[in-house]
């Protein structure tokens, strides 16, 4: 009994010691501060240029089947993505990757490099000259999107329709924050692969509502950290998993140990 004993005791030393538990979530820990020149600095949704590949939603608020697809029946085009927009009366096109797009009677518009409100207005003067007396363009590009990841209700990517869509908008649409969220460490990576930015923005903090930098843009990704709490609680439970069945086995060890005394 006297060897057993110090035994039980080092084996579970040695549970302690060399238990693995599962990752905190902590995906993005460097941090890179972005000055306040850079943050005053900051640009919006309204002025992304739009690239090959983007997908426009155009429509005539006056009458949208001049748009739509019933335009002197040219409403089909290569460009065109059939069954996309169809729920509010808009027709979706491709930009090709000559940087046009294929529209109904006027065909093929130059709009790559051009912000949405320079393409409306492009795409407006054209129909204004051949087709419409006063037409009131409207165009969307509804490819854009954000990535929200970690403690939101929600996980996923979720379309960025409008101009300036703020984070805390952002997080009311993937349902509010999870109990496990860190509100201290809500976190906006953004920039190019190889040279990425990280704002760090304290939900706590009433001016952060405020910031240039939380106003979102394509391709944006949304980290929201666990709390402290959740991370003790989450350790805890994976110890407590681990160390029961070894609990079990070091018990029945006893046992048949005291056993085999008698």
């Amino acid at each position: 009994m006297r060897f057993f004993i110090p035994a039980l005791l080092f084996c579970g030393l040695f549970i302690v010691t060399s238990c693995s538990y599962k990752q905190d979530q902590l995906l993005f820990q460097e941090k890179s501060t972005i000055d306040s020149a850079r943050q005053k600095n900051a640009t919006s949704l309204a002025d992304y240029k739009i690239q090959p590949q983007d997908i426009l939603q155009v429509r005539n608020l006056q009458n949208i089947g001049y748009i739509a697809g019933n335009a002197g029946g040219g409403g089909s085009s290569s460009s065109a993505t059939s069954g996309q927009g169809a729920s509010d009366g808009g027709q979706t096109y491709q930009v090709e990757e000559d940087g046009t797009v294929a529209l109904p009677v006027i065909g093929y518009v130059q709009v790559a490099g051009l912000t949405r409100m320079q393409a409306t207005k492009v795409i407006e003067d054209l129909y204004r000259k051949t087709l419409l007396k006063d037409p009131i363009i409207e165009v969307k590009i509804v490819n854009l999107k954000v990535t929200l990841l970690g403690e939101v209700k929600e996980q996923g990517n979720f379309p960025l329709m409008k101009d300036r869509t703020t984070l805390v908008e952002m997080l009311g649409q993937a349902g509010g924050l999870t109990e496990k969220a860190n509100e201290h460490n809500v976190q906006i990576i953004r920039g190019d692969k190889n040279n990425p930015q990280v704002i760090v923005v304290n939900l706590r903090d009433i001016n952060s509502i405020n910031s240039p930098s939380t106003i979102l843009r394509n391709g944006d990704i949304i980290y929201v950290a666990q709390n402290k709490r959740a991370i003790r609680s989450d350790k805890l439970t994976n110890f407590s998993t681990i160390v029961q069945p070894a609990l079990i086995i070091l018990n029945t060890a006893l046992v048949i140990y005291t056993l085999a005394r008698h």
